[in-house]
């Protein structure tokens, strides 16, 4: 699920659920739910609400109790094909950062068993769960979203990652560097990140429009806004770049005028 589907009532009712029942609970979304931000010493959880299209869903959340991995594949729903089928076009593995728990940690070591134990048509799964002690390793995927994902949006039509990413090189690698930068002022570590050259070459399989641009081109007024809590973070860091302003400021002006169409 994606961070604005947790404003229908229901999922409201469930998470609500989930919440006093004391599950743990790992994120695979690439906006990492409030209770995990508060889990990090320098971010400030109030400043970054703004990035949320409703922070108040998350409050009943014990933080110890959630955690989150870096959604790095890359998968789509192939046509006339049932609902439970995906198809990966960038295969690659889940990170997970630990529970504040041995005993949940347990469960996710598990996991992580048990997907290296699946085999389909004798080969196994191209997508693995992998779990790190850093807390701030599920934030490598930050420097590929703003470099790559959110800049898919422009004035006219989305382009492609490759293209937005591939077009200007020098660039991407500033906006790459500058994101890398807030990650490790909050206290990340380099190892905790993919080199920008790993991840250019990434991006030459990546053809196709982000999610999120193809969502706003569609007419989504509520979308995962990890560009708006890089920007907050950032400023609260000290690190900005022009281009995380210009990228923010198209997004919020491409929604702006599909709220006014939609009046």
């Amino acid at each position: 699920m994606q961070e604005p589907h947790y404003l229908h009532h229901s999922v409201r009712a469930i998470l609500n659920g989930i919440a006093n029942a004391r599950v743990p609970c790992l994120s695979l979304m690439n906006m990492p739910p409030l209770p995990y931000l508060k889990r990090i010493a320098g971010i400030d959880p109030v400043a970054v609400e703004a990035a949320y299209s409703d922070p108040r869903v998350w409050d009943r959340l014990d933080s110890s109790l959630v955690t989150l991995c870096s959604p790095d594949p890359q998968a789509r729903r192939p046509a006339n094909e049932p609902a439970n089928v995906l198809a990966v076009n960038l295969p690659t593995n889940f990170k997970a950062a630990t529970f504040a728990s041995a005993v949940h940690n347990k469960i996710l070591r598990q996991l992580a068993h048990d997907i290296d134990a699946v085999r389909l048509n004798g080969n196994d799964v191209p997508v693995k769960l992998r779990l790190h002690d850093s807390l701030f390793v599920p934030f490598a995927k930050w420097p590929m979203l703003l470099t790559g994902n959110y800049r898919c949006v422009t004035a006219g039509e989305p382009v492609s990652i490759r293209e937005a990413v591939g077009s200007d090189l020098s660039l991407s690698s500033e906006i790459y560097s500058a994101v890398e930068s807030i990650v490790v002022r909050l206290g990340g570590s380099t190892d905790d990140l993919v080199a920008f050259d790993k991840y250019v070459a990434a991006t030459e399989k990546l053809v196709a429009p982000s999610s999120v641009a193809r969502a706003i081109a569609g007419g989504a007024i509520a979308v995962e806004r990890v560009d708006k809590l890089v920007q907050i973070i950032g400023r609260h860091c000290g690190i900005t770049h022009p281009t995380i302003d210009r990228t923010v400021a198209t997004i919020d002006a491409a929604i702006a005028r599909t709220k006014i169409f939609a009046a």
